[in-house]
């Protein structure tokens, strides 16, 4: 038999989209079938140089990290494109993306963007804009 106190659990999950231009994140917490909402926005860097950006990046999750200590991080795979110079940017933050939740001992999911996409919209084909709609209903 199930204890009814496992269904009750609290768990807050930071997912990120990971991009060197803007990283989009969402922290999510879950108690028993509730989800909340308790933030989403972009990390967004400027025409700096990729190490800055990568500084931006982490300090800007490192910063939800510390405000909402998640007890999961969620992050999506890579997306190989035909652009072979886009695809090693993404690989630089996604790597800082992992090094900030691996230094905050946050277990790791990585999930591939049409599955994020199914989960939230109800659609793998769904565009950024009907999920980004779908997150704020939440």
């Amino acid at each position: 038999m199930i204890s009814t106190k496992a269904h009750l659990k609290t768990r807050t999950v930071l997912g990120v989209d990971p991009g060197t231009r803007v990283t989009g994140y969402a922290v999510l917490r879950q108690k028993g079938g509730n989800t909340q909402v308790l933030d989403y926005g972009t990390i967004e860097t400027d025409n700096e140089s990729m190490p800055e950006r990568l500084g931006v990046i982490y300090r800007g999750l490192k910063k939800i990290v510390q405000k909402y200590s998640p007890d999961e991080f969620a992050i999506e795979t890579a997306f190989y494109g035909k652009n072979a110079q886009s695809a090693l940017k993404l690989g630089h933050a996604r790597g800082v993306s992992l090094l900030t939740a691996v230094l905050a001992n946050l277990p790791t999911a990585e999930y591939s963007p049409r599955e994020v996409k199914k989960a939230v919209t109800g659609k793998g084909s769904a565009s950024k804009q009907q999920v980004h709609f779908m997150v704020r209903q939440i």
